[in-house]
């Protein structure tokens, strides 16, 4: 359903054709997934709108989509593989409850500053990396693991806030070329099991 000031409401079907006017999305109250592919490589789309029950957005769902800028998804829990890949516009990203961060789920999204993760368990492999604008990154106490390349290449990053737990830090190469990354505030834990992980930063 099309409004007329660009708001297009996403039923879901398996044949569903956005138009190409679309710029704002809504997600309508029967959808509790948003399906793999659902928008990839739409150009126009600038802004979604999730309801609360929206719990996963599927992989590549919304691949390559340029001009997106702000992503509201308050009840999202999981965000698959490659979902906001090469999202270049993105700035604006509202995902409270969101616990599992797939491999390359954000990659690229080179325009987006800070974000705030309160709930995340999991983030898998290069799942931020190429944020060249982003600057913080603020993890609560649930995060379980943080797996290689999570944050390669993110070159602004200045300040992380995480949770250090045994097996938290999977890989030495977490920040690999994260050349600005001057603080790390640790909510609880110690410290040491980030040390190999900071050793990278210059490789």
């Amino acid at each position: 359903m099309m409004a007329a000031d660009g708001w297009y409401t996403f039923t879901g079907r398996e044949d569903e054709i956005i138009p190409r006017n679309a710029t704002r999305v809504c997600i309508d109250e029967s959808v509790s997934v948003i399906p793999a592919w659902a928008f990839e490589g739409n150009g126009n789309i600038e802004e979604l709108d999730c309801h609360d029950r929206v719990k996963t957005v599927e992989e590549e769902t919304f691949y390559w989509c340029r001009s997106l800028r702000r992503v509201i998804m308050p009840g999202v829990e999981v965000v698959e593989n490659e979902a906001f890949i090469h999202c270049e516009a993105l700035t604006d990203v509202e995902c409270g409850k969101l616990e599992i961060i797939g491999e390359s789920a954000l990659y690229g999204c080179e325009s987006l500053t800070s974000i705030n993760l309160p709930s995340a368990k999991i983030v898998e492999e290069d799942a931020f990396c190429d944020f060249h604008a982003l600057t913080n990154i603020v993890f609560g106490k649930e995060l379980e693991s943080i797996e290689g390349l999570a944050f390669f290449r993110c070159t602004s990053l200045e300040r992380i806030a995480i949770p250090l737990k045994d097996g938290i830090i999977t890989d030495d190469d977490i920040f690999r070329m994260c050349k600005n990354l001057k603080r790390v505030d640790l909510i609880e834990g110690a410290l040491h099991d980030i040390i190999n992980a900071l050793l990278s930063l210059h490789q």
